[in-house]
Parts: C-alpha cells; structure tokens; sequence
C-alpha cells in the first residue's frame, strides 16, 4: 500500500492511503492554512495545546462522525463528545483497522520563556509514530534534541522539526536525524528556515534521503 505524507503548513500534516485520511496538528491558526485546506478526516492526532498545533475549530469541522482524536491527557476534556482518546509517552493503541498509533516524549531541553520553564515542558506534549501496515512515519511534535531518539523504532519517514526558537534548529535536527537514522527525513516547523543545509549534512553522513517539502507539497512511500 501506498501512503502519501503532505506538508500542509508549518507543522500540519496530512497522512493518506486508499482507505484512510489522517491528520497531525491540523490548525488554522499562525499557520496560513484555511478551512477549505482540509478534506474530512478518519483520524486526527494533536501533539500538544499550542494554538498552532491545536485548533478545535478545524478539528470539528473535518471530524467525520465516529472519527476519532488522539490527543495528550491534558486536552482530553477540551475535545468534548465523541471518540476521543488520551495519551501518554510511552503508551500505544490499536486502530480498528489495524492501524498503530505510539506516544513518545517531545519537550524542550534548551529553550526557555524565562530560567527553568521550557516552551514544552516534559509532559506537556507528545510525538507520535503511527505505523500503517508495514510502514513507521514519526511526527516529533515540538521538541529539542532528546535522548529517546536514540530508542525508537526502525523509521521509514521522519517529520522532524528545525526551524530553532521553539524546537531544534538545523544543526540539532541534522543531529537527531542522523540518531534515528530514518529512511526518509522531512523538515517541518521550519518558521522561515532554510533546509538545504540540513539536506546536504544528513545526506551526506548517512544513508537517509532528505525530502524537502513546500507547503502543499507531499511525498509517497510504497
């Protein structure tokens, strides 16, 4: 089976096959998008509670009936009726349809509002690996350069963000990238970034293939 992952914007991500549309933080907020960017969606997973990640305004509107959200603990009351399912790090589920989803940490290590309270606080947030048949797409969330890394799974894609001030810069994605060593890497939450850079270090100390995407632009894995 085909799946085609497509970079909507900053770090909302689309994940399709023939039978299923998932979405990972689909927002309209600080991220361009607009209502009519998305297609009803069989799944949704939210990383975390930051608007640019979080929106329950676009979540409601492309939530098909019995769709179901995958959201951290602390959102799950904010998500209101419905099928929704709360995550921690370190915990996995089973999709009716045979689908896998994981939670894995995502928090900051470097970066601070003020000395001692990070931007992602460990507990905040989560990544997720979703593995749809037999292939494992990682979406890191919002997060520095952290030692779990290093214990994920075999990867086939990467959505890894570098775009720094919140998340890893360049150097520290290329860093982690080259930790997971994944089939394929995909920068995202890039806030203006150049990748190229990152292309050439990753690609040129390792076996992965950096795909570089533009907004609206996607990439099929077979």
């Amino acid at each position: 089976m085909s799946v085609t992952i497509r970079l909507l914007a900053h770090a909302s991500i689309q994940i399709k096959t023939e039978n299923q549309n998932i979405y990972i933080d689909p927002s309209t907020k600080g991220t361009g998008l607009k209502k009519d960017d998305f297609e009803p969606a069989d799944l949704i997973l939210v990383t975390h509670g930051h608007q640019d990640h979080f929106d329950k305004g676009i979540i409601k509107k492309i939530r098909k009936m019995g769709s179901p959200i995958i959201a951290p603990e602390n959102l799950k009351k904010e998500l209101g009726g419905g099928i929704v399912w709360g995550m921690s790090a370190g915990e996995h589920m089973v999709i009716n349809d045979g689908t896998v989803i994981w939670a894995v940490p995502a928090y900051n290590v470097k970066r601070f509002r003020k000395p001692g309270e990070p931007f992602h606080p460990l507990g905040l947030g989560v990544g997720y690996i979703i593995k749809i048949e037999d292939k494992k797409i990682y979406h890191a969330g919002d997060t520095d350069l952290i030692p779990q890394m290093e214990e994920l799974p075999e990867l086939d894609v990467a959505l890894v963000p570098s775009g720094g001030t919140y998340t890893m810069d360049m150097t520290e994605a290329s860093q982690a990238i080259l930790l997971m060593k994944p089939k394929i890497a995909i920068p995202m939450h890039l806030r203006g970034a150049d990748p190229e850079a990152l292309k050439t270090t990753v690609e040129s100390e390792s076996s992965t293939e950096v795909v570089i995407l533009g907004e609206g632009e996607s990439h099929t894995i077979g």
